[in-house]
């Protein structure tokens, strides 16, 4: 059933913590935690947090975080994609968008993006769903993680494929105007082909390249 949601949680042992890595979960739920002030890839922490916070009761919003007891340490968002952007031309309700994954900078290098894509997927709902991502490497934290662009995006596919997410060709400008920059998809089981179709129109708008 279209954004129906059910809660999966696990634990993560690295070196020095153990991590809860949960959801979806609620705003209130949110609101009860703190928000790791390395969290800054998108806008100041604060900002970020009170973005999430209103995501997270939306119908279709679904935020997965993971905690060290209460300090969330990393976080995914997914969405509907933003109403400037094509993807939303398709006016898809079975289309969401994983819209930002972020791990603060200690907790890096602990495989802690692969399970929270794990936990969005255990969700048995997300097979209703055509999951997109778009990556642009303006969005990668190249300094300080000492990688170069071609080495960042290598891992980020691998981490995105733990959720199930593979490249897809497109003929966006953004996502065009850097060989770096690509889009992600996850077609759940139950997508029929007429939406997949669709999909496909959106994602190809150049005739000649379709």
């Amino acid at each position: 059933m279209i954004h129906q949601k059910t809660y999966n949680a696990l634990e993560l042992k690295t070196g020095k913590h153990t991590l809860i890595i949960e959801g979806p979960i609620s705003e209130k739920e949110l609101a009860m935690y703190k928000f790791h002030e390395g969290l800054v890839a998108f806008r100041p922490p604060e900002k970020q947090f009170k973005a999430l916070l209103s995501i997270a009761d939306l119908p279709e919003g679904r935020i997965i975080i993971a905690r060290d007891h209460d300090t969330i340490v990393g976080y995914v968002t997914f969405i509907y994609p933003d109403e400037l952007e094509r993807w939303s031309q398709a006016d898809m309700e079975n289309m969401i968008e994983l819209g930002a994954i972020e791990v603060a900078a200690p907790y890096r290098g602990c495989k802690v993006g692969k399970n929270m894509l794990k936990v969005s997927m255990m969700d048995d709902a997300m097979e209703d769903y055509i999951i997109i991502t778009t990556e642009y490497y303006w969005h990668w934290d190249l300094k300080g993680t000492g990688l170069t662009v071609w080495d960042y995006r290598k891992a980020m596919e691998k981490m995105m494929s733990a959720g199930g997410l593979v490249w897809f060709a497109t003929d966006d400008p953004e996502i065009c105007s850097h060989p770096a920059n690509c889009l992600m998809v996850r077609i759940g089981k139950r997508i029929n082909q007429e939406s997949i179709q669709k999909f496909d129109r959106i994602r190809f708008q150049n005739r000649f390249m379709y």
